[in-house]
């Protein structure tokens, strides 16, 4: 049973919030823009901390927020895991991925599948990652505005989440609009500050309220201190973190323009590449600091009778204690935080599907009927495909409310699960572009949906088989490589 709503000291603490978000934003907005290129890439002239914290900011979400203490504790420590092997991935981007994005000086990593393939082939690509993204990050501002409706409002009413989803997309607009991906970036730093800091508020709050009790002793008696999965077929089993998640992270990092938009704003390959690789040794750290979180609220309501249930929407554990037991002040704090995660990958995907849908595909079109076109028409374009993909991503969210509570398919977890479904068939066709001869434009798409078929033909939800999700990726990625590697190489080549 719910016991409080937000009081007054906590809506000062929210209002404070986004006064910040206000001025900032107003702050990163002063510098004028002068091309596509410097509202998409800053003119690469970012400096490697300040993309490291980006890009940290922009794999962390409101779900990550939320579902990461869930897992520790209902599990253990091996989701870690998932980031050490994200840390192998961001080194072999490092290496062979980066220094090919800026040999050809790209705004979107699509573009390197030109010089291979030809303009189809990149723009081929980028439909893969738009509709993917759409719809991912459409379910992401969902569960985002579902769990700020819980806190705010307690309840998930329609109106209160139209309120909640207008609120994370008008802080994210705050940002890109106007400012390109330098605002977003240095905004990113806000967020990340922000998130973390209430994290460690969160666990030294909890650790006090665990006075004279033995954590250690119930977590060990528990077995929830084991962060190594040694097992054959565990989620995170060493397996599995060196086949089909090391593929994800390697996608995630170096194919998906999301992420991938603040590589590309260093000053050059070198600097592109630290900033990966800092950006995942800043991450492990916090990610312990939330799966710490989970282990404390284990022993906090250790033999406890706890409903994870919030008008018959299934909430994590997390959400329960920030609705059921934080006092006035820390909650409102605590939903900052869950605002700064959601923020931090909203305004990074208006960016992306922005940049894509500009530099992949309407500036050539543009060109090639009018080569006179100036910059200043594409500055406006892409600020107005910022304010369209807004609307379209509002629009995926509202349709996720009505789906999960009329449809027997969970629109969430399928849409959660499409960017991996488009990263099976990216990673074939890079895998191709960059360490073969072979390959054509003519095989492009039926790789990239050869490599989204083969994943979907393993969901439960079609034919009713089920492998784990690290097999389905990687299966999905030799099969679109295969279907690469039929033809051989065309004139791009």
């Amino acid at each position: 049973m719910i016991t409080s709503s937000f009081s007054g000291l906590d809506w000062f603490i929210f209002l404070a919030y986004f006064g910040v978000l206000a001025f900032s934003s107003y702050r990163f907005s002063l510098t004028q823009i002068r091309s596509s290129r410097e509202y998409f890439t800053a003119s690469n002239s970012m400096p490697l901390l300040a993309v490291a914290i980006s890009i940290l900011a922009t794999s962390q979400s409101a779900a990550t927020f939320l579902g990461v203490p869930e897992f520790s504790y209902a599990h253990n420590f091996t989701l870690i895991g998932f980031y050490f092997s994200s840390l192998l991935a961001v080194f072999f981007v490092a290496k062979f991925f980066v220094p090919k994005f800026y040999e050809i000086k790209a705004i979107t990593v699509y573009e390197l599948l030109e010089t291979r393939y030809g303009e189809s082939a990149k723009k081929q690509a980028g439909m893969m990652f738009l509709v993917g993204r759409v719809m991912a990050s459409g379910a992401r501002l969902y569960i985002a505005a579902l769990a700020i409706s819980m806190i705010l409002f307690l309840d998930i009413l329609l109106p209160h989440m139209i309120i909640s989803i207008f609120i994370l997309v008008l802080g994210a607009l705050a940002y890109t609009y106007f400012g390109g991906v330098k605002s977003v970036i240095l905004s990113d730093v806000i967020q990340a500050i922000t998130y973390v800091s209430a994290g460690l508020v969160v666990v030294f709050y909890l650790y006090t309220s665990l006075e004279g009790v033995d954590i250690i002793a119930v977590l060990h008696a528990s077995n929830k201190l084991e962060f190594i999965d040694t097992s054959l077929d565990g989620k995170f089993s060493i397996i599995g973190l060196l086949s089909g998640w090391l593929l994800l992270n390697i996608a995630a990092f170096g194919l998906d323009q999301d992420m991938t938009q603040r590589v590309l704003s260093c000053k050059n390959k070198d600097e592109a590449s630290r900033s990966l690789i800092l950006s995942i040794l800043f991450t492990i750290p916090i990610v312990l600091l939330f799966l710490l979180i989970g282990a404390l609220l284990f022993v906090y309501y250790e033999n406890a009778n706890v409903v994870q249930s919030f008008n018959g929407e299934k909430i994590t554990i997390f959400m329960y204690y920030i609705l059921n037991e934080m006092p006035e002040g820390l909650r409102g704090f605590v939903t900052v935080g869950a605002i700064a995660a959601a923020l931090s990958s909203t305004n990074s995907v208006l960016g992306a599907l922005s940049s894509v849908a500009i530099e992949d595909l309407y500036k050539p079109y543009k060109l090639k009927k009018n080569p006179k076109t100036d910059e200043t028409h594409f500055i406006k374009a892409s600020r107005n495909a910022v304010l369209l993909f807004a609307v379209i991503l509002s629009a995926m969210a509202i349709l996720s409310y009505f789906w999960q509570r009329y449809s027997e398919l969970s629109l969430i977890g399928f849409a959660l699960g499409v960017m991996a479904f488009a990263y099976t068939g990216l990673l074939g066709v890079f895998f191709s572009a960059i360490f073969t001869k072979r390959g054509s434009a003519k095989a492009v798409p039926y790789a990239l949906i050869g490599g989204f078929l083969t994943v979907l033909v393993f969901q439960p939800y079609t034919f009713g088989l089920s492998i784990g999700f690290a097999w389905q990726i990687t299966i999905g990625t030799v099969i679109s490589f295969a279907i690469m590697q039929i033809t051989k190489k065309d004139k791009y080549a």
